[in-house]
């Protein structure tokens, strides 16, 4: 009996493994005879493959082979490796019994007897196929993802390596900075950034936060290859492995200059039509404060010219008359300064010769500028006609040159020039309209004015020349000419680079529009005595004109306003001429006119205003507020010739 144990126990051992190997079913596990016929079959196997044992054992294992492999020879090979080297171990595709493919893991083992004789070999294959799928999927997936970064051409999207050395380049990178692949990969990307950039430690600091927050983001300028600079937003992230490790970081540069330049021209638009807008309301209020003060002065001058022909020459009054009559015309001068910056002063718009223009006016330029102070003139030969007032040009290029002079105490230098230049549909708002244009440059080089001064410099009676040394009406006389003849006028300075000022100014058109109403060619006083019906609703006014015209040995009659002004021309028909403030309650002076054309077509109508906003095409006489008595004999004259 204990003679038979070994071999029972033996017996039992071969079963258990028989057992064991049979029932896994995650593996394919069988035996192959010498030549490579299967010869047992485990549940695994046939999970896999498809076959029962009665249907494979006895077949050769080449036909689990794709034709691909058996064209090769690859079973035998196997079989072969197996032999020699002690063991065969691959992966590729094997069929199952409906043809279908699995991707298979394959161990091949030698068997060898007792005696080390080769008796056949133990086969293992395990299905990957999932598992392979799976990689497959990834490897394709990680494949479009980097075509996708590398094909992006709007962001540049790379890698960094800890130290901040380029790993990889897309093309999106390499069209916003210019470097190729080959030109970059293996550099620090710290040269993208500028000189003053580097020696803050930005590059460094940059990756040293994203290192510690996981991300780092900011704008700023970067450097191309060719040295331009562009406004980039740039982001980098923090790559990790799957232990935590820091193994580099992903960096997305976009450019965003065109976007920045879009918001700087956007911001300089608002700006200038800000700045536009408040010149506008200071002229609203400058046109009517200059309009009150047109009568105040009216009253002044009326009186003093009224009392000097009354009084009798006296050496203490007569000289004191003369003095307030100064001041009278003073006033006037400074209120029609205060009509331009406004845009409502009379001009007389005509085709100018801008070179003739300035040439004549040179010398006189040289002498009330002083030694001191040399003038050069660039004017080209040939030159478009501009529309504008002879008159009030002069002033303006008068004044241009005598600021220039003051900011320059210790003598200097001042450029005279003209050139022609084009707005281009689409300028931004604020600016000129589109169209042709002569701009008349006069440049210094003087103290210049710094940011803030620049700003107010053409608002009136903002002055830098100390008290008593300036009106501070010079500028915004220039500006507003420029205003009411279509053009703009540009201030240019730096503190200690000078200042340049421009006057830009319309070509003139084929028909120069001008100033049809004058009445300076008139006669200085009425032939015969008249009836005149005077309207003013400013009780001061109204009363100098009437002593005015009555010196001049005129009827008149006395009206506040326009609805007055008709009972008065419904009573009395001997009405010979109608003079009438324009800016008056109720009914203005040019509705007054209307009214009076339609009843009276044939009566003469003179319209006495402060303002140049009066429609041409009404057509009437006007007499420019303050006037004097000579000026109202002439308009008078004029009107009943």
């Amino acid at each position: 009996m204990t003679a038979d144990l070994p071999l029972k126990t033996a017996i039992t051992d071969d079963r258990r493994y028989r057992l064991m190997v049979d029932s896994i079913t995650d593996y394919a596990i069988y035996m192959l005879d010498t030549t490579g016929t299967v010869v047992s079959w485990n549940a695994g196997a046939q999970r896999f493959k498809g076959y029962t044992a009665d249907e494979i054992i006895g077949q050769h294992f080449s036909r689990f082979y794709t034709e691909e492999d058996r064209a090769t020879h690859l079973p035998q090979r196997a079989l072969k490796t197996a032999e020699t080297e002690g063991r065969f171990e691959a992966e590729g595709w094997r069929l199952r019994k409906d043809g279908s493919l699995f991707w298979a893991h394959v161990v091949i083992d030698p068997i060898h007897d007792d005696a080390g004789g080769l008796t056949g070999f133990a086969k293992i294959t395990r299905d990957l196929t999932a598992r392979m799928l799976a990689q497959e999927e990834l490897r394709r997936s990680e494949e479009q993802f980097r075509r996708l970064v590398l094909s992006v051409t709007d962001y540049a999207i790379y890698m960094l390596d800890p130290d901040g050395r380029v790993e990889s380049w897309n093309a999106g990178a390499e069209k916003i900075k210019g470097y190729t692949a080959d030109e970059i990969i293996g550099a620090h990307f710290s040269r993208f950034y500028t000189d003053e950039d580097r020696a803050q430690n930005l590059p460094e600091r940059g990756l040293a936060t994203a290192a510690l927050d996981g991300r780092f983001e900011k704008e700023g300028w970067r450097v191309r290859k060719d040295g331009t600079l562009f406004w980039a937003h740039v982001v980098i992230d923090a790559i990790r492995n799957e232990a935590g490790m820091l193994v580099g970081f992903a960096k997305v540069t976009r450019d965003m200059t065109d976007k920045v330049k879009t918001q700087q021209a956007l911001e300089r638009a608002q700006q200038a039509l800000f700045q536009s807008q408040k010149m506008d309301a200071i002229g609203q209020l400058t046109g009517g404060v200059a309009h009150d003060f047109n009568n105040l002065l009216m009253a002044i001058i009326g009186s003093i010219e009224l009392l000097k022909k009354r009084i009798p020459e006296h050496p203490r009054v007569t000289p004191l008359l003369e003095n307030a009559m100064q001041g009278a015309r003073r006033g006037a001068a400074l209120t029609q300064r205060l009509l331009a910056f406004a845009r409502k002063q009379d001009l007389n718009l005509r085709s100018i010769d801008l070179p003739a223009l300035v040439r004549g006016m040179t010398d006189l330029l040289r002498r009330t500028l002083g030694p001191s102070i040399t003038i050069d003139t660039q004017l080209p030969e040939t030159l478009a006609s501009i529309q504008a007032d002879a008159n009030q040009l002069e002033l303006a290029l008068l004044n241009l040159t005598m600021n220039a002079r003051d900011a320059m105490p210790q003598g200097g230098s001042i450029v005279i020039a003209a050139r022609e230049e084009t707005v281009p549909d689409g300028a931004p708002a604020g600016l000129l309209v589109p169209g042709r244009y002569v701009c008349l440059s006069v440049a210094d080089s003087g103290e210049g004015m710094d940011e803030a001064t620049l700003k107010r410099a053409a608002e009136p009676f903002f002055t830098t020349k100390g008290i008593g040394k300036g009106t501070g009406l010079g500028l915004s006389m220039v500006h507003g000419l420029a205003e009411q003849s279509g053009g703009r006028l540009v201030l240019k300075s730096e503190t200690d680079k000078g200042t340049t000022a421009e006057l830009w100014l319309p070509l003139a058109h084929a028909t120069a529009v001008r100033n049809e109403a004058s009445p300076a060619g008139a006669a200085q006083s009425a032939t015969r005595p008249l009836t005149v019906l005077a309207v003013d609703d400013d009780r001061l006014v109204l009363m100098n004109t009437v002593a005015m015209l009555e010196e001049m040995g005129h009827t008149v009659l006395e009206a506040t306003s326009g609805p007055q002004a008709l009972e008065i021309l419904r009573q009395h028909a001997t009405v010979d001429l109608l003079i009438t403030d324009e800016a008056m309650p109720q009914m203005t002076g040019l509705q007054l006119a209307k009214t009076v054309r339609i009843e009276r077509p044939n009566l003469p109508i003179i319209l006495a205003t402060g303002y140049a906003e009066v429609p041409r095409d009404a057509m009437l006489p006007k007499l420019s507020k303050p006037f004097f008595q000579e000026d109202l004999a002439r308009a008078v004259a004029a009107a009943v010739s």
